[in-house]
């Protein structure tokens, strides 16, 4: 009988490897740039031509090789990162397989020159196609630095997947971006056909890399977070307010353990922390840095690393909802802490990597002013013009006017005297919601109202800045968030359909079904096994009679498979929260008086994520005098 089972040659073998790990051209800077920060490295140079199709060298001044080490480092799973299996389980290292560079090495043509730092010289081997073709001693500085040329040579049918230069350049360039700011200790030198693209020095925090990285203007709209529990996990780093947001996940860096990761977990707590604050399709901007305890996470579960498993999943997806939240929620911040014009500048001491008291970086030099509440310009973006304006560039003569404040007995007190037109939702204890802050001594109780626009917007005035609030957008999200207090302090009322739906599923929703039969029920679902993989649906929430309840239960269900929890429920509640809120407000076009308009800023600062209404759109936008003396050319 022939034989059908043979054992592949090694040449192939490792092309098949390669095609697991070498992608793109990004896909090898990411695996050599990784190996020098697994060497201590602290400055890394690297070169690409052509989009990386025909040269890459990565340059570091790492710990270098000894002649043994260069060698086997081109071997098959040799690693210095791992001993015994257990080593699997406690990784702080960034690459541990040792595929890497005999991968690389077995589609291109590779250099790779070493010294380590004690020795006299150092030594450089040439590989082939996976077959090292010449080794000898060489000089050169303490480090490591690897070449690769004509990627994919000996595969051409690869090599065609490849696209144009300037798509493989992007790749790489946000390749080593997420490197960058995994390490803002680390100097970063991006050079492409000869030409430096960018060129990031060490610095002393996050803000200043993500500042030099991501932009001055996205940084002014992030606040800084640092939370932690008792069990180890902590959640710190830069994240957006809701008035900035991308169409796409381009501004999303989660890193965990230092690894940048794309996890579902992490996304998924991400848009449940910012639900009903952004824009339906948008999301946020975030660099968030997750430390947990290597032996509650695996990260060998995917060939490039970019994702992860979780012991304890859903205590991670909670704890990153709750972490963010808790930062997101209630007024907006105060005034910034750091002024980004020192941030940017590398020479500024004390900012040390210790967590700030909830630091704001917006573009305001004098701490002593009243914040913007979501944006400063016309639109809920950010103000280049006025932070970018050289100091010795701003106007020095000024007209201050006197400012007027109102006083404390002329205030009308919520919980006393309710606004005529408030639709009920100014009345009661259970609507006074207080969040952590300055309360009714808040940014919107301190605006000075010197009006109403169009009978839609309050124009107010808070210092020097021109403040207006869109009533209606206020209004909602304060009877949002009353209805969902007035909602989550009762229990769930059901209702009985008069004929069961019968719902049938797989057998793996099935068994998710089965497992969480308490959760359906404290959610107000009754469903009872049917027989096989069905179940009848005998009782649905009450509040979602309107709603598509079948779709729901299957979502449901695939999301406690996946996740072991949901919050589709609780999704499909807001929205029908929403709704009634939206209908029951104050309207846009509708005239209010003095009082209500005190009334309605009052309440507003006792709510929590006040900035936006439950739809994404901002609650009022401000205008500093510099912008409206710059529109009078008086500037």
């Amino acid at each position: 009988m022939s034989q059908k089972v043979h054992i592949l040659p090694e040449s192939l073998c490792n092309q098949i490897a390669a095609g697991e790990v070498v992608e793109r051209p990004a896909s090898v800077v990411k695996e050599l740039v990784e190996n020098s920060l697994d060497a201590g490295a602290d400055r890394i140079q690297v070169e690409v031509e052509n989009g990386g199709k025909r040269l890459i060298r990565v340059t570091d001044n790492g710990s270098g090789m000894s002649r043994e080490d260069a060698f086997l480092c081109l071997e098959r799973h040799a690693t210095s990162k791992l001993r015994m299996e257990q080593d699997l389980f406690r990784l702080t290292t960034l690459g541990f397989r040792g595929e890497a560079l005999p991968s690389i090495a077995a589609v291109s043509r590779l250099v790779l020159r070493t010294r380590l730092a004690e020795a006299m010289e150092g030594w450089e081997i040439l590989a082939e196609a996976g077959m090292i073709k010449h080794s000898a001693a060489a000089g050169g500085a303490p480090g490591t630095s690897i070449e690769i040329r004509n990627l994919f040579f000996n595969t051409p049918a690869r090599r065609k997947f490849l696209r144009r230069d300037e798509t493989e350049l992007g790749h790489i360039g946000e390749t080593l971006t997420r490197l960058a700011l995994s390490c803002p200790e680390v100097c970063l030198r991006f050079v492409h056909n000869g030409r430096v693209l960018w060129d990031v020095n060490r610095q002393k925090t996050l803000v200043e890399r993500v500042a030099e990285l991501l932009g001055r203007e996205a940084v002014r709209s992030m606040i800084h977070m640092d939370q932690q529990t008792p069990e180890g996990l902590r959640l710190h780093g830069l994240i957006s307010q809701p008035g900035l947001n991308r169409a796409g996940l381009g501004g999303v860096y989660t890193f965990i353990n230092g690894r940048y990761i794309r996890d579902r977990v992490v996304q998924h707590a991400l848009g449940d922390a910012y639900r009903n604050l952004l824009p339906r399709g948008r999301h946020p901007v975030v660099v968030l840095f997750f430390d947990i305890e290597p032996s509650q996470v695996d990260v060998n579960v995917h060939p490039t690393k970019h994702e992860v498993r979780f012991r304890e999943q859903s205590a991670v997806h909670d704890f990153i909802v709750q972490a963010l939240r808790s930062r997101l929620r209630g007024p907006a911040p105060p005034a910034a802490v750091l002024p980004v014009e020192g941030v940017l500048s590398r020479g500024s001491a004390g900012q040390g990597d210790e967590p700030q008291p909830a630091p704001v970086l917006t573009g305001f030099a004098d701490a002593s002013r009243p914040p913007a509440p979501v944006a400063t310009g016309r639109t809920a973006g950010t103000n280049r013009e006025r932070a970018d304006l050289p100091a010795q560039d701003k106007p020095r003569v000024q007209e201050i006017p006197p400012r007027y404040t109102v006083a404390a007995e002329q205030r009308v007190s919520p919980a006393k005297d309710p606004p005529r037109n408030a639709a009920g939702l100014f009345d009661g204890p259970e609507g006074q919601m207080r969040v952590d802050g300055p309360g009714s001594e808040g940014f919107f109780s301190s605006l000075r109202i010197l009006g109403q626009y169009h009978n839609s917007y309050l124009v107010c005035q808070t210092g020097m800045d021109l403040v207006l609030v869109d009533q209606h957008a206020a209004h909602e999200r304060i009877g949002f968030e009353q209805l969902k207090q007035q909602y989550l302090c009762g229990r769930v009322e059901r209702q009985m359909l008069l004929f069961p739906k019968v719902l049938e599923f797989d057998f793996r929703l099935s068994q998710a079904v089965k497992e969480h039969q308490d959760t359906f029920a404290r959610l107000g679902f009754c469903l009872d096994h049917f027989g096989g993989n069905a179940y009848a649906l005998k009782e649905i929430p009450q509040l979602l009679r309107e709603s598509d309840i079948e779709q729901l239960v299957r979502d449901l269900a695939e999301d406690l498979a996946v996740m072991g929890r949901s919050r589709l429920v609780e999704i499909e509640m807001e929205t029908v929260l929403i709704r009634m809120a939206c209908h029951g407000m104050v309207r846009a076009n509708q005239k209010l008086a003095q009082e209500e308009m005190r009334a309605l800023l009052e309440l507003l600062d006792q709510t929590p994520f006040n900035s936006h209404c439950p739809h994404g759109r901002p609650t009022c936008i401000s205008w500093s005098l510099s912008d409206v003396e710059r529109l009078f050319k008086r500037a």
